[in-house]
């Protein structure tokens, strides 16, 4: 049995005490991790060598920036989605990285993933789906789903991992009446979510949990964790033949986000059962 989890948390060295303190209660196997905002040099490998993991990033200054830590060898390290265009332009946001990892003799491709929040502030008389940040957002998950697509054939575990930056359906936001049409809830990139699940990938929580409503992220701002004000847009999406191997699929707030100085997310979780 090993344990793959995925951790937005919100600044890595900011937040590097309490994510030492998860991993040595939680127990992962493998970690996908977003928002590490920090340079490559400045990134802790050393202290989460020190608790046992490989490691495998892509960084960016002051902000985004994904992660993958792994109990086994990384191999085939991807950074960054291709562009649809096929040309030989990169993506300088960096939100994108996926290895190879094998155990007992399985390969499993394991992505860590954040995707763009999509919000910003409007121009006069600008509507949401005009902005260049919501616009790239609507791109990242196009260039996802290609790449994804890409892979399918593959025979291989697959895992995409991380903050998707949106709640799938109504169980998935506290206000799914008050965010309609706005950011974390747009009928556009629900679409574009939900694209990702028709090209096969399955909601590994949704399928284990088909009635609870759980949250991964809450706002700051008022007082929203209290409140349960929160939305699940942190997921594992998982290949058919991941999901046929998934003894438990949860998550981890309790201990985690009530923490003094907490990330905004918490972890979410699958077991999978390679015997």
């Amino acid at each position: 049995m090993i344990k793959i989890a995925t951790f937005n948390v919100n600044s890595i060295n900011a937040r590097l005490p309490k994510l030492l303190d998860w991993l040595k209660n939680s127990k992962p196997d493998i970690v996908c991790l977003q928002e590490l905002k920090c340079e490559e040099k400045n990134f802790p490998f050393e202290a989460l060598s020190d608790a046992g993991f490989n490691i495998a990033v892509n960084c960016q200054k002051s902000y985004n920036g994904v992660a993958i830590l792994s109990k086994y060898k990384i191999d085939d390290v991807i950074k960054n989605l291709p562009m649809l265009d096929n040309s030989n332009e990169t993506d300088p946001q960096a939100r994108y990285i996926e290895c190879v990892i094998s155990v007992n003799n399985q390969a499993i491709r394991v992505a860590s993933i954040y995707v763009p929040n999509g919000g910003s502030e409007l121009m006069a008389d600008q509507k949401i789906e005009q902005s260049e940040k919501f616009i790239y957002k609507l791109n990242f998950y196009d260039r996802l789903q290609s790449h994804i697509s890409s892979l399918a054939s593959y025979d291989e575990i697959q895992i995409f991992a991380g903050d998707y930056n949106v709640a799938c359906q109504e169980i998935d936001i506290y206000d799914p009446k008050g965010f309609e049409g706005q950011i974390l809830f747009h009928l556009q990139e629900r679409i574009k979510f939900r694209n990702l699940l028709n090209i096969g990938l399955i909601d590994s929580y949704r399928v284990a949990n088909q009635e609870s409503q759980a949250f991964t992220w809450w706002d700051y701002r008022g007082n929203s964790y209290a409140h349960n004000k929160g939305a699940r847009i942190d997921y594992l999406l998982v290949s058919p033949k991941c999901a046929d191997l998934i003894a438990e699929s949860d998550i981890e707030n309790e201990g985690v986000r009530d923490q003094e100085k907490a990330s905004d997310h918490c972890p979410t979780f699958i077991k999978i059962d390679l015997c």
